[in-house]
């Protein structure tokens, strides 16, 4: 290869043989790697086992912590992180995503539970030594509750499954990054408060609706005189313990083989100290108590709670899917393959109706576990299967074991796995904090869909008054920009480049022809108005004879005013509309003679700016199928840029193609006097549109901003409809 010599052009060339793919092996001495598919499976399978036994163990105790947000025993907790793995690895397309219990979504189910299941409900009469006092039915209350959750958790899955089929998955779209961490900020709040009560161990109230976490934390504050040490003093060490041994983790994750399984670890640990010192029987700690071995029977779910939860159902559903998809695409993308969108809210519908039937609550992902799964070395949904295998174990043999195990540890795993979730605002702070107000003060359903009307409020209001700007040309370059951005910028002369930085449609078409109004410098509609009324005026004057012409001085007699003429027996009058008229009629000066559109960041037009501003949009193609050009409006007006619209234009202008746009010819005919009106352009449009062409072109009588006039009589219907436009 050589490098040229010019020292502008700064090009090489290449010169090398013509190679067949066999041939460049040859002469390369290409090393042939002998790696089959079985191998592959081989290395995968054994990956796949590893994750799933470390997966397992933290889904297992993850299941167990979040069952406390959804307010029903642990044990149903066991369950949710089992029976969801088994539908998903058949439907889903994600190869990483760790499928069970997520806290948003259970805390969601669980203020549904809360609301629907108050103690007053189960009050039952206690008669002590003659006293009448009443007692909560603790047995019928979590029996109840369970239902609720497992009935919520198929309408959930039925949702989903409807919206997979409908193929609207897009909707998610609309939750945007900042609007979902918003949420899940203030969800981590609802669920930090909720667990407070059981790291302390106080009694409260159940609280749903508006300011219910005002009221939870309240509660806590008031009875805060009746907190456990040994509950609080569990929940606070193991707080500190998992969050310092998760930062470690994230810090030195491509030093360490394996992450270090701290909340197995601390689980075990607690487990055995509480069986050791007997905590609850010799400082009264509240333990998991009771987890029965085996599998629930399964039920069709509670039909009348259907109409009860289908509000919060949705909104569960939809932050489900957009949390767990969120989380699949992030390592889709870091390993190469696609996920199908509409398929996992399929996926994860059937698993929600399946785990329902099968005394499960609702399931999603969580990134801290999905983490585990793939950082452990997981690469299909066999690392699924295979924690779903840990979970199973431990509902049939070891479940019993956990019985000793403190709440308050569980709830301490539950909040240290919300720092990250609390660390996401500080990264959006100024965009988190309206959707966050919304979810900490009105709960979480009605705060989500708060947050989404305000999202789409503001991106109707930014279209709706677009940003428009006059732009002007860097000196000796095809470089354009807004005049009012730079100082070292110009106006070409004569011609005004309007750029519009939005879509236009119903909503912004009279706001961007305000705008386009001022920066032109005038209003078309009244220029032509002004003109029309000084032709008639002149066309007056002429009837009279108070105005005619001379061949001597080509131009009209009479009061002192003088137009200028052309040569002929029947001229053509020419009126200069910068010089004063014969007749008393103000009209409004036009300085420029050419408008550049740029439309590159116009993404879409309605027609109700097609049918405004006489522009068709996308490609040239479609133009055509329509008809729209003709030996008038040609493909001539179409730009590329900016800068190919102006060199156009001084083109034409040094050539004497492009046409002095500010005469209006008046054809004085001997015998009627009747005028015709042969009017140019006031402006002549340039529209750009990089690859998407729309051109401002009018046909007949034009209703755009800056008309081009065609020949017409003054009798013609057409211009009367025109004026009253």
């Amino acid at each position: 290869s050589r490098m040229s010599t010019h020292a502008s052009s700064h090009q090489y060339f290449i010169s090398r043989p013509i190679y067949s793919y066999p041939d460049f092996n040859v002469e390369n001495e290409h090393f042939r790697q002998e790696y089959s598919d079985v191998d592959m499976i081989r290395e995968w399978l054994l990956s796949d086992i590893i994750s799933g036994v470390s997966t397992g163990l933290v889904s297992s105790l993850q299941g167990l912590a979040y069952a406390l947000l959804v307010s029903v025993s642990p044990v149903y907790g066991l369950y949710s992180a089992f029976f969801p793995i088994i539908p998903y690895f058949i439907f889903g397309t994600s190869r990483h995503v760790s499928v069970g219990p997520f806290p948003v979504t259970c805390l969601m189910v669980g203020s549904v539970v809360m609301t629907l299941t108050p103690d007053d409900d189960f009050l039952v009469p206690l008669n002590i030594s003659g006293v009448n006092e009443t007692t909560v039915d603790v047995e019928a209350r979590e029996a109840q509750r369970i239902v609720i959750a497992c009935s919520m958790t198929v309408l959930i899955g039925l949702i989903q499954v409807i919206m997979g089929l409908l193929q609207v998955g897009f909707l998610v779209r609309y939750l945007s990054d900042p609007l979902v961490g918003g949420f899940t900020t203030a969800a981590a709040l609802h669920v930090f408060i909720s667990q407070l009560k059981t790291i302390l161990s106080v009694p409260t109230s159940s609280h749903s609706g508006l300011f219910s976490i005002a009221y939870t934390l309240g509660d806590v504050l008031r009875n805060i005189k009746q907190t456990n040490t040994a509950d609080l003093l569990a929940g606070l060490m193991t707080i500190a313990v998992v969050m310092t041994v998760k930062e470690f983790n994230a810090k030195f994750q491509h030093k360490i083989p394996v992450s270090i399984p701290i909340e197995l670890i601390v689980t075990v640990v607690a487990t055995g100290i509480s069986y050791a010192v007997d905590l609850e029987s010799r400082y009264g700690a509240s333990t998991v108590r009771s987890i029965p071995r085996g599998f629930a029977s399964p039920s069709l779910p509670d039909q009348g709670v259907f109409w009860k939860t289908l509000e919060p159902g949705f909104s569960t559903a939809v932050v489900g899917y957009a949390v767990a998809v969120s989380v699949a695409k992030v390592y889709a993308a870091k390993n190469d393959y696609a996920i199908n969108g509409n398929q996992e809210l399929i996926a994860f519908g059937i698993s929600n109706v399946f785990s329902g039937c099968f005394s499960s609550f609702v399931a999603s992902t969580a990134l801290s576990r999905t983490a585990v799964q793939a950082s452990t070395g997981g690469k299909t949904q066999v690392a699924g299967v295979i924690s779903a295998t840990v979970v199973m174990v431990v509902i049939l043999a070891l479940g019993q074991l956990l019985e000793p195990l403190q709440k308050s540890v569980l709830a301490g795993v539950v909040i240290a796995n919300l720092r990250g979730m609390f660390l996401q605002v500080m990264s959006f702070e100024h965009m988190y904090a309206h959707v966050d107000r919304s979810s900490v003060v009105l709960g979480l359903d009605v705060g989500l869909l708060t947050g989404l009307a305000f999202e789409i409020c503001t991106v109707v209001f930014r279209t709706q008054f677009p940003t428009c700007s006059t732009l002007g040309s860097i000196p000796h370059t095809d470089i354009y920009r807004n005049v009012k951005g730079y100082k070292n910028i110009v106006e070409v002369a004569g011609v005004k480049i309007f750029k519009c930085n939005s879509p236009i449609y119903f909503a912004n078409i009279d706001y961007f022809k305000e705008q386009l109004k001022k920066a032109v410098g005038f209003d078309a509609v009244q220029v032509f108005k002004k003109r029309n009324k000084a032709l008639k005026k002149i066309q007056k004057l002429m009837k009279k004879e108070k105005l005619k012409t001379s061949k001597e001085n080509k131009g009209f007699e009479g009061e002192g005013d003088v137009v200028r003429v052309g040569p002929g027996e029947r001229a053509d009058l020419h009126l200069d509309w910068a010089s004063k008229l014969p007749v008393p009629v103000n009209v409004p000066r036009v300085q420029i003679h050419s408008l550049v559109l740029d439309f590159s960041a116009v993404s879409f037009l309605d027609v109700v700016a097609v049918k405004a501003l006489r522009l068709v949009d996308e490609m040239v193609k479609n133009m055509e199928s329509l008809s729209f050009f003709d030996e008038a409006v040609t493909k001539d007006l179409l730009f590329l840029s900016v800068h190919d619209a102006v060199l156009f234009i001084r083109r034409g202008e040094a050539d004497g193609s492009l046409q002095n746009p500010a005469l209006r010819s008046v054809r004085s005919m001997s015998d009627t006097f009747t005028v015709v009106e042969y009017i140019h352009s006031t402006v002549r449009p340039f529209v750009l549109m990089d690859y998407k062409c729309c051109l401002f072109v009018p046909r007949g009588w034009a209703k755009g901003l800056s008309p081009q006039w065609v020949r017409c009589r003054c009798s013609c219907p057409a211009r009367s409809q025109w004026m009253t436009d």
